[in-house]
């Protein structure tokens, strides 16, 4: 893993692990950045077309500016997951993890530069969807604040389930697996399309132990100033949540588990 060094930052390599991972999104951003956009279109059109006239109200809010947050947020999930994940699963299958591992890097450091990909690329469709989302429903963001808190904090905790299930996984089919059946229904299963408010028990329960549904609820607040729950309550849980997967990432990058091509 590198010499350790205590109370020094290998900036240079900090940097190169946070560039590579930034560029590596870039140079196929029509997939990263613009399929992104388009398949947040498709979703926004085909629920306004099929469910937004005749479903009225959603919490006090026409049913397109209620779902423009939730399409934000899912899409900066998928995306924040995909770039680390996909990134440490590669270079394994590839072999070309030993390439990463060799340089001296502390656990911390690599830790940071994976995780400033997925920042970036997360901030990035943040960005471009909040201002499709902007023009088409006409209304600006309620708390700016608040919104680039719980983009900034889905970034970080789906980086770092990214940076673990990239560790997990060995092959490609592995990492398919963990994205369609754990990320993905997490993420349509909070909050996304619909208020929980609306659902029967004990599922409405249910959906509070899913941390996904506090940065959706949250970024909901932030766009709209309406939300299923506290959004200060959201921020404790998501913080906690963050605080422990990255705990968890950093302890098997230290270690090298499963990190071996």
């Amino acid at each position: 893993m590198g010499v350790r060094r205590f109370g020094r930052v290998n900036w240079l390599g900090l940097r190169t692990l946070a560039w590579r991972e930034v560029m590596r999104f870039m140079a196929v951003w029509q997939q990263t950045i613009f399929a992104p956009l388009m398949t947040a279109g498709l979703f926004v059109m085909i629920f306004s077309l099929a469910l937004g006239q005749g479903r009225g109200e959603v919490m006090g809010l026409p049913y397109l500016v209620f779902l423009g947050p939730g399409i934000l947020m899912m899409t900066v999930i998928q995306n924040a997951f995909a770039n680390t994940s996909s990134s440490i699963t590669a270079a394994k299958v590839q072999g070309n993890i030993v390439d990463t591992l060799m340089p001296p890097l502390s656990a911390g450091e690599l830790l940071a530069g994976y995780l400033a990909g997925s920042v970036v690329r997360a901030g990035l469709v943040a960005v471009v969807i909040g201002t499709g989302m902007v023009l088409v429903t006409g209304r600006g963001i309620a708390h700016p604040g608040w919104a680039l808190i719980f983009v900034l904090l889905a970034a970080l905790m789906l980086g770092g389930l990214g940076i673990l299930a990239g560790i997990l996984a060995q092959k490609f089919d592995q990492m398919a697996a963990i994205t369609n059946f754990v990320i993905t229904p997490l993420s349509f299963l909070s909050g996304t399309f619909y208020s929980v408010q609306a659902l029967p028990a004990p599922f409405d329960t249910l959906s509070h132990w899913n941390p996904i549904f506090y940065l959706i609820d949250g970024a909901r607040f932030g766009v709209t100033g309406v939300s299923d729950s506290s959004p200060v309550q959201g921020l404790i849980v998501c913080v906690a949540v963050v605080v422990a997967v990255l705990a968890l990432a950093w302890r098997w990058l230290d270690s090298g588990y499963r990190m071996k091509p």
